[in-house]
């Protein structure tokens, strides 16, 4: 089984998938913190409300997926370190070989950009609840799901 080695987040590593959401650095307010992205403008916005279960290592990574039209955004409510694994894009399948692992802090926010390959949301030490954003009507457009060759992330 391939294991994967779990890196603190940075801005730059997360860069080519998304943007962290950070507290402001000054001032009661920072507006435009990250880019909101829908290619289908008459398809709404889904506010949902995300329980998480810890990662237990014992249950491999078999799939990612990914928001081919619309960033996917998730903000912590109530979680400890999470776990976010992404993928580099290959012709529209996961490049596997460029899996990352990263330990993002609780109080860090997430936006996955449109069309990153990344793994579901899933806590490291207890269960978590997230607000998640991302323009959504039900078809099959909204979600793009790709099998990977088994991957656990070293907890």
């Amino acid at each position: 089984m391939r294991t994967l080695p779990i890196e603190p987040i940075t801005a730059e590593a997360f860069a080519p998938y998304g943007t962290l959401l950070v507290g402001p650095a000054s001032g009661p307010r920072q507006d435009r913190a990250a880019a909101i992205e829908n290619g289908r403008p008459d398809v709404p916005l889904n506010l949902a409300l995300i329980r998480s279960e810890p990662f237990t290592g014992s249950m491999p990574l078999r799939r990612l997926e990914r928001h081919p039209h619309s960033a996917q955004s998730f903000l912590p409510l109530a979680v400890g370190a999470y776990l976010v694994v992404v993928a580099p894009d290959a012709g529209g399948r996961p490049d596997e070989a460029g899996l990352l692992a990263f330990r993002v802090p609780g109080d860090t926010g997430i936006v996955y950009r449109s069309g990153a390959w990344h793994a579901h949301m899933t806590t490291l030490s207890a269960p978590g609840t997230f607000a998640m954003l991302v323009h959504e009507d039900g078809s099959a457009e909204d979600c793009v799901v790709a099998p990977i060759d088994p991957v656990v992330p070293e907890v």
